[in-house]
């Protein structure tokens, strides 16, 4: 696959850069791309600026994209992965998902539905101008 991909992450409070990091690559590598495919890392705005986060990014040479509230859940319709608890505190089935589908735009679809670690999850959202017919 080539092309612009936006990871969506979700991560517990203690999870380290290295796992996301980890995550992301094992995501790219599902659906056949490569690194430079990779154009943002967005997560929930609340949690952007953890260490965690910035540091998994700067693997890739990139900032997080902070994703607010309202944007996840106007995302929730697409999702496909649901999780009661991630439901319950965010308001989206996936907070992974939500995420990645909200900074790859409106028209955008999911590419990869959430993949997890131990302390991570991970979707990857393609721009529908970049996708190929189904």
């Amino acid at each position: 696959m080539s092309g612009q991909l936006v990871a969506g992450i979700g991560f517990r409070r203690g999870t380290d850069a290295d796992e996301i990091a980890a995550l992301i690559t094992r995501a790219l590598g599902a659906v056949g791309a490569a690194r430079a495919d990779l154009v943002a890392i967005a997560t929930a705005a609340d949690r952007a600026t953890e260490p965690s986060i910035r540091q998994a990014a700067a693997q890739y040479g990139l900032a997080p994209c902070p994703v607010e509230a309202a944007a996840l859940e106007a995302c929730d319709a697409k999702i496909v992965t649901r999780s009661a608890r991630i439901e319950r505190l965010r308001g989206v089935g996936s907070l992974a998902e939500a995420a990645a589908l909200a900074a790859a735009g409106p028209e955008s679809r999911l590419a990869l539905p959430r993949i997890a670690s131990a302390g991570a999850t991970c979707a990857l959202a393609i721009p529908q101008h970049n996708a190929r017919p189904a």
